[in-house]
């Protein structure tokens, strides 16, 4: 077997699903996809044929056609007459870094470098963890955003938060245009602190679909409870990131 092919079925052994609503040739581009965005497949290796993937992965050669197909539509890959499909995308580990502990103003400052895309905006009443976690009856609605974040049109980011601080004259298109601090600023609402927590998760299927990656990839994920200058919660943020696109960086000082 083609060693390209030996790392393919090792890396990604299993994870097509054919019960998943998502069309098995879009799981098997995703997956390629990922490889050679995240550098598993280096720039100018031979990728498989659509016979070596549609023996490999189980699929139909008019499901691997398409896969390469919509590598080739995007420039990643170029077919060569008689010698086959190549990796046309070189690898840069230029990933984005985002300090783990410091000044908010610092993550307000990344909220302006980078884009952010707001997938749903609603009020809504909240899970009883949540509704615990600030203190209010789980009657109590609270404003609920899931979001993507990208740097130059690659997302990297996924957002779901329970904000305490908006009420419902806030606007999707306010959140793309400006930092969620500045507007909490503008709502009147402060934030005195917060507390983090990092660990890590397998990318669960929307997360996945909106980061362009395959269900089950290990994300780097960050829970971040926001504080008032009252004490009292105002924000959760549970966040989960490409870790081929984005890492936290911690200094530390010895006294």
């Amino acid at each position: 077997m083609d060693a390209t092919l030996t790392l393919l079925s090792k890396y990604h052994h299993g994870v097509l699903d054919p019960g998943s609503p998502t069309p098995l040739y879009h799981q098997l581009y995703s997956m390629l996809r990922d490889c050679i965005l995240g550098g598993v497949l280096e720039d100018g290796s031979r990728m498989p044929s659509e016979k070596e993937l549609s023996t490999t992965f189980k699929v139909s050669r008019i499901t691997a056609r398409r896969a390469l197909d919509d590598l080739a539509a995007e420039n990643l890959v170029a077919r060569q007459r008689g010698r086959g499909t190549f990796v046309n995308y070189h690898y840069h580990p230029e990933l984005l870094n985002a300090p783990l502990t410091g000044a908010l103003e610092s993550l307000e400052h990344m909220g302006r470098e980078t884009k952010i895309k707001v997938l749903s905006l609603r009020f809504i009443r909240p899970p009883a963890n949540i509704a615990d976690e600030f203190g209010i009856s789980d009657e109590q609605p609270l404003c609920h955003m899931v979001r993507i974040r990208s740097n130059r049109d690659l997302p990297f980011a996924y957002y779901e938060s329970w904000t305490l601080g908006f009420d419902r004259s806030i606007r999707k298109q306010s959140l793309e245009k400006s930092p969620r601090l500045e507007l909490l600023r503008k709502s009147g609402v402060k934030i005195a602190r917060a507390e983090q927590t990092l660990s890590a998760e397998a990318a669960f299927p929307p997360a996945a679909g909106a980061l362009g990656i395959m269900p089950g990839k290990p994300l780097l994920k960050l829970i971040r409870r926001s504080f008032g200058e009252d004490g009292k919660q105002v924000d959760h943020l549970n966040a989960v990131y490409n870790p081929d696109r984005f890492q936290y960086r911690m200094s530390l000082t010895l006294k």
